[in-house]
């Protein structure tokens, strides 16, 4: 039995929708990261479904380069989360408007 390409571009388009809903609607900072990376992974999804359907490996060489910015974006996020969290005791990113002192 094989699931229909139809099927997984409705769950990444899902995916995004709870991502951008969570990007939205939430106000800490490390469920904004989550919200991102969610976004991220359903664009992984549907170019790797659309590279599937069109016998082409140029939608999986963008998911290798969406994974790589990903993880940079963790590191860099959370390196700065730290920071913000050791001089402001918050990472509610209403609350954190400025990084300098």
């Amino acid at each position: 039995m094989t699931v229909p390409a139809a099927a997984y571009l409705l769950l990444s388009a899902a995916l995004f929708t709870l991502g951008t809903v969570g990007v939205l609607v939430r106000r800490t900072a490390l469920i904004l990261f989550m919200s991102i990376e969610l976004m991220l992974n359903a664009v992984n999804l549907a170019f790797v479904t659309l590279a599937r359907v069109h016998a082409n490996l140029d939608g999986q060489l963008a998911v290798f380069f969406v994974l790589v910015v990903a993880a940079v974006e963790v590191v860099v996020g959370l390196s700065i989360l730290v920071h913000i969290f050791r001089s402001r005791d918050t990472v509610d990113v209403d609350e954190v408007d400025l990084l300098r002192g």
